[in-house]
């Protein structure tokens, strides 16, 4: 598994497009061919915990991501549910203060 530090993400938008990118390049897919879907995580308690993104490849193969609040990083997962990298933002990115 890959881990790496990243920190230019400041809005949704940038982390949409930073996942959405990331997959396909990872896994050699054309940008802005296959349609995503994010869903909001929530804790047992029913507070905010982080995003789960899903991009839906060809012949129904489905890639995820998962951004983690609590610790401020982005976790990749194959198609076979393997996770195959880990993104970690930097803390003092804006983004993770905006959201939840």
């Amino acid at each position: 598994m890959v881990s790496t530090k990243f920190s230019s993400i400041e809005t949704f938008d940038d982390l949409q497009n930073f996942v959405y990118r990331t997959i396909c390049r990872d896994h050699e897919l054309l940008p802005d061919v296959f349609p995503t879907t994010e869903n909001v995580l929530r804790s047992a308690s029913g507070n905010f915990c982080g995003m789960l993104f899903c991009l839906h490849g060809p012949r129904k193969v489905k890639f995820s991501a998962i951004w983690e609040k609590e610790n401020n990083r982005i976790l990749f997962y194959g198609p076979a549910g393997n996770r195959y990298q880990q993104i970690d933002l930097d803390p003092g990115c804006a983004y993770s203060a905006k959201i939840g």
